[in-house]
């Protein structure tokens, strides 16, 4: 369960300095909030808050928010408009795509005075008949439902049929609420079921769950366990391909329960996969083969540049690192046949065109540029190539000499 806490709202308030007390708008909106709570401790200067497309099943912990203007819930797991009368100055709710099945609670909202915009559109209430003609009547302050403007003769109209369409709301709103519990009870049987049918499980030697065939009945069906816990075993990955298929596949009511469990399934399986990545660690990557071949690597994606200085018989290496980084956070290692810097722990590795003297050579930073530049006098002779492993890497001894600010290109 996701619960809002003061790290969060602060976090969602960066346009106020992060300072709650004093915030007017907030948005938490998509964060699997399952509960409304503290809001109207911490923000009592609210006007705006959005908690639109999240998993809250009740309006709660916000009757203290006075100054509260409007309240986007849309996308939610409300059945009941509740708990509304304290904000004074709501002039907007938005319940769009909820369960609001109890559509007599709409007359809860009388009490806010300043209510002009009202969005009921998909919940369960807005199939019933006289629907809109209902909550015109109850609530005299609207002026808008569904984002319909509601005329002055559509009011009238309300009013005069008001008792008839009371009548007809009560009716519907009666039979929706059985079949609601029916839902519920049959959501809380499903789960009881699970939880029985995972303690009547046992692991199997690869850590997974499968049925005990011993407990099962029918000789057809023992063999069909028994042939899916082989095929499993060969294929692991066959049951949960096959469960997600069917999760997916089972039809179900749209309710609460059902836009929970998706929820639930979700989460579990990007937890599993997250645990995967933590069992299965990022392989190093390859410098040199074990044949002795050594690889051009450039992990920190930086530019660069490499020239033959005849002049001065030597290899030059112009290492486009960043302008302000601080120096200690470069390491540069030269060998004869390649040259290697690594910044902030990502490898540049370069293969050079000709052997060199390492303990020649230099490094130095760019004022102008901030760019590391190596300069790596050539050896006598021609590289001679070998197909067993190198020797363990020499240091460059002169890695640096002084601060960037004292060399020049």
């Amino acid at each position: 369960m996701v619960y809002i806490t003061e790290d969060l709202v602060r976090r969602r308030s960066e346009h106020n300095d992060s300072e709650i007390s004093s915030l007017e708008e907030v948005s938490l909106h998509q964060q699997d909030i399952e509960r409304i709570q503290h809001l109207d401790r911490w923000c009592r200067d609210l006007r705006i808050l959005y908690l639109q497309n999240n998993l809250i099943p009740r309006i709660e912990n916000v009757g203290r928010l006075k100054k509260l203007e409007y309240l986007n819930l849309a996308l939610n797991n409300i059945e009941v408009i509740e708990n509304l009368e304290g904000c004074e100055s709501l002039q907007k709710l938005d319940l769009t795509v909820n369960f609001v099945g109890r559509l007599s609670s709409v007359e809860s909202l009388r009490h806010n005075v300043h209510l002009r915009e009202l969005f009921l559109v998909g919940n369960p209430c807005t199939e019933f008949q006289g629907y809109r003609q209902y909550v015109v009547a109850s609530l005299p302050q609207l002026k808008r439902l569904d984002g319909t403007e509601i005329s002055r003769s559509e009011r009238i109209a309300a009013s005069q049929g008001l008792e008839e369409a009371k009548r007809r709301v009560w009716e519907q709103e009666k039979e929706y609420l059985t079949r609601r519990a029916r839902e519920r009870e049959e959501a809380q049987r499903k789960e009881a079921g699970e939880e029985k049918g995972n303690k009547d499980r046992k692991p199997g030697f690869d850590g997974r769950w499968y049925t005990d065939i011993n407990n099962t009945a029918p000789a057809l069906e023992e063999n069909k366990e028994s042939r899916d816990a082989e095929e499993n075993a060969v294929n692991p990955d066959l049951d949960d391909a096959r469960r997600e298929k069917e999760f997916w596949e089972t039809p179900c009511s749209f309710t609460p329960e059902s836009r929970l469990e998706a929820h639930r399934h979700l989460e579990e399986k990007k937890k599993a996969k997250e645990k995967e990545k933590e069992k299965k660690p990022k392989a190093p990557r390859t410098l040199i083969t074990a044949e002795g071949r050594v690889m051009n690597v450039n992990e920190p994606k930086l530019d660069f540049s490499l020239t033959e200085d005849e002049e001065n018989n030597s290899i030059v290496l112009d290492l486009g690192v960043y302008r302000h980084m601080d120096t200690s956070l470069i390491d540069v290692d030269v060998q004869p046949t390649y040259a290697r810097v690594t910044v902030k722990g990502k490898i540049f590795q370069m293969v050079l065109p000709a052997e060199v003297k390492p303990d020649s050579s230099t490094a130095q930073r760019s004022q102008t540029t901030g760019h590391l530049v190596l300069t790596m006098p050539r050896a006598e002779g021609e590289i001679k190539v070998t197909k067993s492993v190198p020797s363990p890497p020499r240091a460059c001894p002169s890695r640096y000499s002084g601060s960037p600010e004292d060399h020049k290109r």
